[in-house]
């Protein structure tokens, strides 16, 4: 390799743990020729330039404060807009398929999850509340309250699918050091679906949610081969 350039230097926990020390990561790139690294170079800076952190203060669409705390981004007037319009569009796309929208609260019980099953899994990311009573979470996903929501009503098997939509947020408490802009967070906006159907019904839904998916990827210029 006769191209090799330093990127840049971080710091980093051994083996992901805040517990353990801090180490010092080094990134770098390595070509065969000088050309070649040109080039990435160029492309990197490119990128650089619509780097979403940076076009958020630009165009004042979100902020964060050490004092709200890390991962927890704040939407400025410019940024609300926009979520309320793709959510807007959301509600129109999902709606024309028969999906019926819900809303659930942020809190939960920690005994929601550890019936469920997710307890296990995301214990070391889940955000704890102690209430006066009973433990609480803030949720990290969706699921269990939207099969609380299913199981609230009788239903028939005539009636399926049951489609429920919403938009809404979920919290993880993800590690600081892996926290990177709006793309890793410990509170993310979500669109969120669940369907209940049965099996015979399973094929045809996922063409419809592939659908939507396609539709809303292609209004924003993104597309699925």
């Amino acid at each position: 390799m006769d191209a090799i350039k330093l990127i840049s230097i971080a710091g980093a926990y051994w083996r992901g743990s805040e517990k353990n020390p801090m180490l010092q990561r080094i990134y770098g790139v390595a070509f065969e020729t000088k050309e070649q690294l040109d080039e990435y170079l160029k492309q990197r800076e490119e990128a650089e330039k619509r780097d979403h952190r940076r076009l958020g203060q630009e165009l004042q669409l979100f902020t964060f404060s050490d004092l709200v705390g890390a991962g927890l981004p704040l939407y400025l007037p410019n940024g609300t807009v926009l979520i309320r319009e793709i959510s807007a569009f959301l509600y129109e796309l999902k709606t024309a398929q028969g999906y019926e929208w819900v809303d659930i609260p942020h809190l939960a019980k920690d005994t929601l999850y550890k019936t469920s099953g997710h307890w296990d899994k995301f214990a070391n990311d889940i955000f704890h509340v102690k209430g006066k009573t009973d433990e609480f979470v803030l949720k990290p996903m969706n699921c269990p309250h939207h099969v609380m929501l299913y199981a609230a009503l009788p239903h028939s098997y005539r009636e399926l699918p049951v489609r429920f939509a919403e938009v809404t947020k979920q919290y993880r408490d993800e590690q600081t050091g892996e926290l990177h802009g709006l793309s890793r967070v410990r509170s993310i906006t979500i669109d969120d679906t669940h369907i209940f159907c049965r099996v015979d019904q399973v094929l045809e839904e996922a063409k419809t949610a592939y659908k939507i998916i396609k539709q809303f990827n292609k209004t924003f210029g993104f597309h699925l081969d």
